[in-house]
């Protein structure tokens, strides 16, 4: 996750929502650390547990912050979901660095789920990505906060919180984001040590200063901490930038995916609880969702959806030429990965043939 800072910048509260799906098609998936939050939640809706879980959670109302100025939303049974990674080195999080006064969104997923919930598209955003941010408010002082040309992407979340966040991917994409979701180093850790951990195979040595792992080449079962460490890599591995850390984040979902279906969680009760437990104290989520009831709907139906059935990519860049530290979208082929999520269709292989990170600057390090 972070170690440098930067600076950098359409949308409905109360309106009418997108009809709501059956609670078993309202499943979709999570990605990168918020996966296994999600997941667990599936068999969660216990009675004896339910005080105890829906205390645990903490929700932001998106709706009312962004207010009417949203992109359609499109009735079509599919689903659309922004996952951050919080930076703060607030409380817990203090062991991975100094705390700056404010948190940005150190990782970013747009996670589309198609209509018949069967298959799954990630759009992973580069942190460094230079954008337009637009105009927002701020979270914790609630004044306004103007839009800036050739802002670093995750500073959105850095000046208004997570309302911010959607409302300047949704001005990217064009795409209304249906569901939020949040966890933070700390939540992660905890939900991969409850997990038992989680294998992946390196096919060479990692070895990152700055994230704290040591890896030989090999089949390794991490824990929290080690997986902590691996989707916060980036100074050794492909060209050190953080495209090559996106593809080890998105080979770790796909292992993350696997263990929780490995696992058997759904058929031990205790297991399920605490996981539960842990899950529900890890994430923020969007108020439609702060609920036990709600994220057990959400997540019901992720039992059935294989890693092999989600497709991950990167958002089509390139490297800024003002500034080889950041990149810039690919513009025409960033609406193609976009409307092709807005349509519903898969994404195609010609949307990021010649993006920065489609590159393989850092590919097959972990499977």
């Amino acid at each position: 996750m972070a170690e440098q800072s930067g600076s950098g910048g359409r949308i409905r509260p109360t309106g009418k929502r997108r009809k709501k799906p059956s609670r078993r098609r309202r499943a979709t998936v999570i990605a990168a650390w918020s996966l296994a939050g999600a997941v667990v939640l599936g068999g969660a809706g216990l009675g004896y547990a339910y005080v105890t879980l829906n205390g645990n959670l903490k929700a932001v109302d998106i709706n009312a912050a962004l207010g009417k100025d949203r992109p359609d939303d499109i009735d079509d049974g599919s689903q659309d979901i922004l996952v951050l990674g919080s930076d703060s080195r607030s409380g817990a999080n203090s062991a991975y660095g100094a705390d700056e006064g404010t948190a940005r969104s150190d990782t970013a997923m747009v996670l589309h789920i198609n209509k018949g919930h069967e298959t799954a598209s990630v759009v992973s955003i580069p942190r460094d990505t230079l954008i337009t941010r637009p105009d927002c408010t701020s979270d914790t002082t609630g004044e306004p906060v103007a839009g800036e040309q050739r802002a670093m992407f995750n500073t959105a979340y850095e000046v208004g919180g997570p309302a911010c966040a959607v409302k300047t991917v949704e001005s990217m994409s064009g795409i209304r984001m249906d569901h939020y979701l949040e966890v933070d180093f700390t939540g992660f850790k905890k939900l991969i040590d409850e997990l038992g951990g989680v294998e992946i195979t390196t096919t060479r040595a990692i070895d990152d200063p700055k994230s704290h792992l040591n890896l030989e080449p090999g089949t390794h079962t991490l824990d929290g901490e080690q997986a902590l460490g691996l989707v916060r890599t980036r100074k050794s591995v492909g060209d050190g930038s953080d495209l090559g850390r996106i593809q080890l984040q998105q080979a770790f979902v796909k292992a993350l995916m696997e263990q929780v279906r490995s696992v058997g969680v759904f058929s031990n009760p205790k297991k399920l609880f605490d996981l539960a437990d842990t899950a529900t104290k890890a994430v923020t989520t969007d108020s439609d969702l702060g609920s036990v009831e709600e994220l057990t709907s959400f997540a019901t139906g992720l039992k059935g959806l294989a890693p092999k059935n989600v497709h991950m990519v990167t958002l089509p860049v390139q490297y800024d030429p003002a500034d080889p530290n950041r990149v810039v979208p690919l513009e025409k082929s960033a609406r193609q990965v976009w409307a092709a999520l807005k349509a519903d269709r898969a994404i195609p292989a010609s949307a990021t043939k010649d993006s920065a990170g489609d590159k393989g600057v850092a590919g097959g390090v972990v499977r």
